[in-house]
């Protein structure tokens, strides 16, 4: 898992399977996950994001907040290969609340693939299953 880590694609389905669009970070966000021996960083960007600086988002249950189209966050991590899961703590983010915090989220390494799930909800707190896969990059 050591590496870095580009965002090939990310998916929110709602409850009933229907695909949701993120109104802050677009059908398709440019994303970065980079993991040492100890700590990681992770960034996240709307590519069509415009205009002037907007209020941060509002964050569901496992999830950061992000301001006009951006996200970033950095801290340690522990992972549970029993559970299949990585929990980060967040030692710094774009978003001052969410510093301190601890995010659990399924993991899977395949290859060159990695692939992240987790429960939150959509902007207008609709709860969604995100689903992340990204490609090794280095």
């Amino acid at each position: 898992m050591i590496g870095l880590w580009r965002l090939v694609s990310r998916e929110d389905r709602d409850q009933r399977g229907a695909g949701l669009i993120d109104p802050i970070m677009g059908p398709k966000p440019l994303g970065l996950l980079c993991f040492g021996p100890t700590h990681f960083s992770a960034q996240f960007m709307n590519p069509e994001r415009t205009g002037p600086a907007a209020a941060p988002a509002a964050s569901g249950p496992n999830n950061s907040g992000a301001v006009n189209g951006y996200d970033a966050y950095f801290g340690s991590y522990t992972i549970d290969a029993t559970a299949g899961t990585v929990t980060v703590r967040l030692k710094g983010g774009l978003t001052t609340a969410n510093i301190g915090q601890a995010f659990v989220r399924d993991i899977r390494v395949a290859g060159d693939r990695l692939w992240i799930q987790l429960q939150t909800n959509a902007a207008d707190g609709t709860p969604i299953t995100r689903t992340l896969i990204f490609a090794r990059d280095g």
